[in-house]
């Protein structure tokens, strides 16, 4: 849990600071277990023309893809190309040598063994990148979670504050709700590609970890003075 207070401020009088407000946040955060897969292949071709260089990225893309679309399922595994670029190489004279390009496709779901067992049978195209996320319902479930935490927290502060101070209770004035995920760093790129080459035709190794979504609450309270005693 964060929490900062400010010092007692201002009252709401006009072209007068305010009195008797404080500044506070509370968070409150959840981990959980990614539950997305994506695993990115690529290819790249080099050659004296476009046309050629062109064609020979366009036949490996359409072979992964006829080896890919037959597993892919809505949700569990999702079939897409990537990029597609094609550039040209220059001389050190400042012409034009030849032609470069690249192509990619992805595989992404919630079926692990589906996608890393795809990916591993996949000829034309070799690892690129593997990462992990959230999927937006496991997403939005956790930060409700993580919301309801920072939430309570926030009353509990600015309560213990008002009291601390001697004031009969607070209300609120305005408050904003922020919310992000973190999570370990992707592998790196020559892992993954290794791990491809080592083992063609078998599944790609993969292993989720966890993200912890925080959320944070913070805002400005007004200190309420106890009743008038008679």
């Amino acid at each position: 849990m964060c929490v900062c207070a400010g010092g007692l401020f201002a009252q709401n009088m006009p072209n007068e600071p305010l009195k008797n407000v404080v500044q506070l946040s509370a968070s409150g955060s959840v981990e959980v277990q990614q539950d997305v897969l994506s695993i990115a292949l690529a290819t790249s071709r080099d050659g004296a023309d476009a046309a050629t260089v062109q064609a020979q990225l366009r036949q490996a893309l359409d072979a992964a893809l006829a080896q890919a679309r037959p597993a892919a399922l809505p949700g569990q595994m999702d079939v897409r190309t990537g990029n597609f670029s094609l550039y040209p190489r220059y001389s050190q004279n400042g012409k034009i040598n030849g032609w470069q390009g690249s192509a990619e496709l992805v595989l992404e779901g919630r079926d692990f063994a589906r996608i890393s067992s795809t990916a591993g049978k996949i000829q034309s195209l070799s690892v690129a990148s593997a990462g992990f996320a959230l999927s937006r319902e496991q997403r939005a479930r956790v930060e409700g979670e993580a919301q309801a935490q920072a939430i309570e927290r926030f009353k509990a502060r600015a309560g213990e504050i008002a009291s601390a101070f001697g004031f009969a209770g607070y209300s609120l004035r305005e408050v904003s709700v922020n919310a992000n995920d973190q999570g370990p760093m992707p592998r790196p790129r020559a892992l993954a590609m290794s791990a491809k080459a080592d083992m063609a035709e078998a599944a790609v190794p993969v292993e989720a970890g966890k993200s912890t979504v925080l959320v944070t609450v913070s805002g400005s309270v007004q200190m309420l003075a106890p009743p008038a005693r008679p």
